[in-house]
C-alpha cells in the first residue's frame, strides 16, 4: 500500500473513532438535559464555528448555495437523524444504537432506484435481507426493555441515507467546508424549533431548563470533535479513495462497544454482537460488490 494511501486510511480510522467518542460524550448527558436540546446546542455551536471559518476562507460568496432547497433538505434530514439518534442513545446501550445506524448504506442502495433513478442490483436485495436479519437480532432485547423507541436509530439511519443522496445531488457545488456549514446552518433552526415543541409535548425526557455548564462544555466538545472527525474522513478519502475508506467506518462500532462497556457498564451480549456482525457483513458485501462492479466497468472501458 503506497504511503499516501496508508496515511489516508489511518487518518480516516482516527476520524471514525473520534465520531464514536463524540457519541459516548452525548450518552454521558442522558438524564441531564433533553436530547433534542443537546442536539440543538451542539449544532448551533457548530453552525457558528463553521460559518466563521467559511466567512474567513471564502467570504460572502461562500454562503450562496447553488441549490438552496437541496441544501435545506440536507440540513433538515441531519436534524431529524440527530433527534432520532441522540434520543436512541439516551435510552439504549451505545453499541447497539450505533450498530443499527449501519443499515444506512442499505437504505441508500434501496432508495437510489426510486429517488435517483439508479438501477437497484440483486446484490442490494441480498444485503438488505442480511441487514434486516441483523436488525431483528440487535433489536431483540431492546424492544422488550424500552419498547418501540428502540427503532429510533433505524429511523436515524433512514435520514442519514437521505443525506447521502442529497450529498450526491450537490457534489461539486462548493467546498467541503461550505457543504458542512450549509448542513449545520440548516439543521440548527430545525432543532431549536423541535426542542421547544418537544418540551410543549409534556414528555418527561424532552423537558429542559437552563443547562449546567458541564452540558454546555460537552456540547461544545462534541461540536469540535465531530467537525474535526468529518474533516479527517474527508482528508483520508482524498488520499486513499472512497472505496478504500468505506469499510473503515465500522471502527465506530468497535469503539462504541468499548466505550459503552467502559463508561456506562453496558456489556453487549453475544446475541447482540452477532446481530451487529450480520449488519456489518451486509454492508461489507454491498461495498465489495460495488467495488467489483466499478473495477469491471473500468476494465471494459
Amino acid at each position: 500500500m503506497p504511503h499516501d494511501e496508508r496515511s489516508g486510511v489511518l487518518i480516516a480510522l482516527a476520524g471514525f473513532a473520534l465520531l464514536a467518542i463524540g457519541d459516548g460524550v452525548i450518552k454521558s448527558m442522558a438524564g441531564q438535559w433533553s436530547p433534542i436540546a443537546v442536539a440543538a446546542l451542539r449544532f448551533t455551536i457548530g453552525a457558528i464555528a463553521l460559518s466563521a471559518l467559511l466567512a474567513r476562507s471564502e467570504g460572502r460568496k461562500g454562503f450562496i448555495p447553488a441549490s438552496p432547497l437541496i441544501q435545506f433538505g440536507r440540513g433538515f434530514c441531519l436534524a431529524m437523524a440527530t433527534i432520532c439518534f441522540f434520543t436512541g442513545v439516551f435510552l439504549m446501550p451505545l453499541a447497539e444504537a450505533t450498530a443499527l445506524i449501519f443499515v444506512s448504506p442499505i437504505f441508500t442502495a434501496l432508495l437510489s432506484g426510486p429517488v435517483l433513478k439508479e438501477k437497484v442490483r440483486p446484490a442490494t436485495f441480498v444485503a438488505s435481507l442480511l441487514a434486516f436479519a441483523g436488525v431483528l437480532v440487535v433489536l431483540r432485547p431492546n424492544l422488550a426493555e424500552v419498547g418501540w423507541v428502540a427503532i429510533l436509530p433505524i429511523c436515524s439511519a433512514l435520514f442519514f441515507s437521505f443525506i447521502v443522496m442529497g450529498n450526491r445531488a450537490v457534489a461539486g457545488q462548493g467546498s467541503a467546508l461550505s457543504m458542512q456549514a450549509f448542513m449545520a446552518l440548516g439543521a440548527a433552526p430545525v432543532l431549536i424549533v423541535a426542542m421547544f415543541v418537544g418540551r410543549a409535548s409534556g414528555a418527561e425526557i424532552l423537558q429542559f431548563g437552563w443547562p449546567d455548564w458541564g452540558v454546555v462544555a460537552r456540547c461544545a466538545l462534541v461540536a469540535l470533535t465531530a467537525s474535526t472527525a468529518h474533516w479527517m474522513v474527508y482528508l483520508g478519502t482524498t488520499r486513499a479513495g472512497a472505496a478504500t475508506i468505506a469499510p473503515m467506518t465500522y471502527i465506530q462500532l468497535l469503539v462504541a462497544v468499548v466505550l459503552g462497556w467502559w463508561w456506562f457498564g453496558d456489556a453487549p451480549d453475544l446475541v447482540s454482537l452477532g446481530g451487529a456482525a450480520i449488519i456489518i457483513t451486509a454492508g461489507l458485501y454491498l461495498w465489495r460488490e460495488s467495488a467489483r462492479r466499478a473495477e469491471t466497468s473500468q476494465a471494459a472501458n
